[in-house]
């Protein structure tokens, strides 16, 4: 082998070993004898074998989990605290060059800075506070973070907590709390229920009293009335003639029990029974 094909040969490894893709996913520093030279996008990237480095960086969004945590809380419980933060690397090339130039391995410090986030916002907590305001804590833990991380390049798109579990005695107690509380809520909705059940039937007693009441009152007027109207017609027909009421009293009974009765002729039982009737009586013929 020539010199000339060995050249060529060389040119053609090194060529070949300074090729680099980067991924859309992605973004390059290319560093230069250690020394920051110029920035990678995604697609082709050549750089000078031994002479530069290139470090790849993900901008895709992560998450690190700040792992459980025994904290104490405002009123000296120890609640074990657990949350998760979403972040990515910006994708402009300040961003990716800081967060490999400013802080040291980004994701562990992510964590840490969560960790001792929590034991500050929790410790100014009661543990059912805690519980309650999850909603507030996730916010002021997402607020802090990305004030500490604004020269980090790094966003942190959302925080969650995961738990907040107080003591096992105390997980116990609070639960036949609840036990209880649902207990008595019951037995009020049945009181309630019952209550109400009774007071309709009340309603319903009170009404057929009501009913009993008007329908005698009804009748006792009924009643009375008949009465008026008989001594109306005793008032009228039978002044001074009592023994003619008797007889009459008499042919009532009588006619109640469709017995058949004669009643003389040309008697004043008669001229009465026929007036009341509306029929005047026969006037004898004189002769």
């Amino acid at each position: 082998m020539g010199f000339m094909p060995l050249v060529v040969l060389i040119i053609v490894i090194v060529l070949l070993m300074g090729i680099r893709i980067v991924r859309p996913t992605h973004r390059g520093l290319i560093e230069r004898f250690g020394k920051y030279n110029r920035f990678a996008t995604p697609g082709f990237n050549w750089i000078i074998p031994v002479v530069e480095s290139i470090y790849l960086i993900n901008i895709t969004e992560q998450m690190v989990d700040a792992e459980p945590q025994e904290i104490i809380t405002f009123d000296n419980l120890n609640a074990k605290v657990d949350a998760q933060v979403y972040f990515k690397v910006k994708i402009d090339e300040e961003s990716v060059k800081s967060c490999i130039y400013n802080v040291n391995n980004y994701q562990w410090q992510i964590v840490n800075l969560a960790r001792t986030t929590l034991r500050n916002i929790i410790g100014t907590l009661t543990l059912k506070s805690a519980n309650s305001e999850r909603g507030k804590i996730n916010d002021e833990l997402h607020k802090t973070l990305m004030t500490e991380t604004e020269h980090w390049g790094i966003e942190i798109v959302r925080t969650e907590l995961k738990e907040i579990d107080p003591p096992k005695d105390v997980q116990e107690t609070m639960n036949k709390v609840v036990k209880a509380e649902n207990e008595k809520i019951a037995a009020i909705d049945f009181a309630t229920a019952t209550e109400t059940a009774a007071d309709g039937a009340k309603r319903a007693e009170i009404k057929k009293a009501e009913g009993v009441k008007q329908a005698r009152i009804l009748q006792a007027e009924g009643e009375a009335e008949a009465i008026k109207l008989v001594n109306e017609a005793a008032e009228h027909y039978f002044v001074g003639n009592a023994q003619v009421l008797r007889k009459l009293e008499a042919l009532e009974k009588a006619l109640e029990n469709n017995a058949k009765i004669i009643v003389p002729a040309n008697t004043e039982l008669i001229n009465v029974v026929g007036e009341m009737a509306g029929i005047l009586p026969l006037k004898k013929e004189q002769k």
